[in-house]
């Protein structure tokens, strides 16, 4: 395997995307004010450049970038400014002219590639739709593209992979597909969102660099979208910053991260630094919550994601995962849930064994058990209004009704950061970071002793992240809940973890207190990850990648 560094270079192609005075505003279906989420944002891309959006949960990354394709989500709309695609203005064009242009010379990653596949059809099918349809090629020459891209993309198998469906790969696979998808019409323009955002440390280096390839080799301008400055510095040439729907700086990728100019850039900046710094939390033997004795578990076909696990989290007690993709963290939780019944082993709760099952399972069992799960997008109704979503277990568990669950759905919206007015909205009316805090704040309504936190913070930007975290630790000080945290953001394990687990190929491979994991000597694994957490440095990556391939072919 040979690492080409391709040196960072000043784009000089012509301007192919300009947003002029650009606002968007949003529109509940109850109410006829408009609240304004875009406010007057200039934005010029050229041909080959790539341009990072930065900025917190609603700060209006996403709105801008699927305004490039001159799209708005349903509840919202243009009312002022132009979006001039290589001198044509596509708020003036009609329905069929964009779909024209949409997915043929701009195209979109969207930050959940489970959500936006069909799960009934193959990846091939959904790979060749777009050039097929676009009239570029026949479905025999799309498919043989497919391949081509399939291996730039550094996927495996790449003449049979298009046949397997969604559910067969796993989220760096099928997030490199949705590239492959995007790439298909040979785009002009890319608009990347959050396209790591989900991914474990190691998986999103994978990813980063083929995506990253694949832009610099076929000159494809981008608008990155992401709340990583250190993700971002390693594909983006420019950075905006935004907040609130403004933008309050823009520059080089090397200013931004070096010599920020406004106090808020200095706090993103400042925050990224910082996530290596450990806790001083003070770890104190406390009863056992949960237990887990020996735990092995399989899927069909005798696949296996557990083998035995031993692992306890006490009262007050906050203990992580951490694994790449496939490691069976995620499929650990749903053990403990009885989503995923263990074929041997034991689940000890509060000092007496439960039924493996979930159906076996007593109602309050289930209230004291809550998850908060990985992708939003998915784990939310999206025909239910926050209120209906929140209020369910608080009326299904605690009997609330009428006005005190109604006060109790506003105390909780508070808790997360979101005022009262949000009850009304549904999930399309939210960003990413928004509809996360929305599943915290379902999974609280039940009061629960373990709250399995899936991921919880990994769709948040830094600031708001670090609110999450605050918020999540003077609950557990206050209310003694204990944590079992999944996470592939290593920053946040060594703040808000008392213990941290090591999991690869469904076995625990470490385990301890995070100052002994994380300190030499340690397990290569770990190590493995510890290196893979990016830095705020524009080389890293290229650097990353070159040690590995040297380490590669000394082996």
């Amino acid at each position: 395997m040979n690492v080409q560094k391709l040196p960072r270079r000043k784009p000089d192609g012509p301007e192919i995307l300009r947003l002029e005075n650009l606002c968007i505003a949003a529109r509940s279906d109850d109410s006829r004010v408009a609240t304004s989420i875009v406010n007057g944002v200039n934005l010029s891309l050229r041909r080959g450049e790539v341009i990072g959006l930065i900025g917190e949960s609603g700060a209006g990354k996403s709105t801008i970038g699927l305004a490039a394709l001159g799209y708005t989500r349903p509840g919202c709309e243009f009312t002022d400014g132009k979006i001039l695609f290589d001198g044509m203005d596509l708020r003036s064009l009609n329905g069929e002219q964009r779909r024209q242009v949409r997915g043929h010379r701009i195209a979109y990653i969207a930050q959940s590639a489970a959500a936006a596949f069909n799960p009934a059809k193959r990846l091939y099918d959904q790979v060749c739709e777009g050039p097929v349809r676009h009239g570029l090629m026949s479905y025999d020459e799309a498919k043989a593209q497919a391949v081509q891209l399939f291996r730039e993309l550094d996927l495996p198998s790449p003449e049979t992979f298009g046949e397997r469906y969604p559910h067969q790969v796993s989220g760096g696979q099928l997030q490199r597909a949705m590239a492959a998808m995007a790439m298909s019409c040979r785009p002009d323009i890319l608009v990347l969102d959050e396209p790591t955002t989900a991914l474990d440390v190691t998986t999103q280096i994978e990813v980063l660099a083929s995506i990253r390839r694949v832009i610099r080799e076929h000159q494809t301008a981008g608008l990155y979208i992401t709340h990583d400055l250190a993700v971002v510095a390693q594909i983006a040439d420019r950075i905006v910053v935004l907040r609130n729907g403004n933008m309050v700086e823009e520059g080089e990728t090397e200013q931004i991260l070096n010599q920020p100019r406004v106090d808020y850039t200095r706090a993103l900046v400042a925050n990224r630094k910082n996530v290596a710094q450990e806790s001083e939390r003070a770890s104190e033997a406390t009863p056992p919550v949960l237990e887990l004795r020996k735990i092995t578990a399989s899927y069909a076909q005798n696949v296996r994601v557990a083998e035995n696990v031993d692992l306890s989290v006490g009262k007050g007690e906050t203990v992580a995962i951490v694994g790449e993709s496939g490691s069976g963290k995620s499929s650990l939780a749903r053990v403990i849930t009885g989503l995923l019944p263990s074929e041997s082993g034991k689940i000890i709760f509060e000092g007496s064994e439960i039924p493996p099952a979930l159906g076996a399972r007593k109602t309050d069992l289930l209230r004291r058990v809550q998850m908060i799960y990985q992708m939003p997008d998915v784990a939310l109704n999206p025909r239910q209004r926050v209120s209906e979503i929140i209020g369910r277990p608080l009326s299904f568990y605690l009997g609330l009704s009428g006005v005190k669950l109604r006060d109790r759905v506003a105390q909780l919206l508070e808790d997360i950061g979101l005022s009262s007015d949000f009850a009304r909205r549904y999930p399309s009316q939210l960003s990413g970071g928004q509809k996360q805090r929305i599943c915290i704040a379902r999974a609280l309504a039940a009061e629960p002793d373990l709250l399995i936190c899936d991921e919880v913070t990994s769709a948040l930007d830094p600031l708001v992240a670090e609110g999450i975290l605050e918020l999540l630790r003077r609950l557990q000080r206050d209310r003694g809940y204990a944590y079992l945290f999944i996470t592939h953001d290593l920053g946040t394990v060594r703040r808000i973890a008392d213990r941290v687990a090591i999991m690869l190929k469904g076995q625990i491979v470490a385990q301890g207190a995070c100052a002994e994991v994380f300190s030499a000597p340690m397990h290569p694994y770990t190590e493995l990850l510890l290196s893979s957490v990016p830095e705020m440095n524009t080389n890293w990556l290229d650097d990353v990648l070159a040690g590995r391939v040297l380490e590669s072919s000394l082996s």
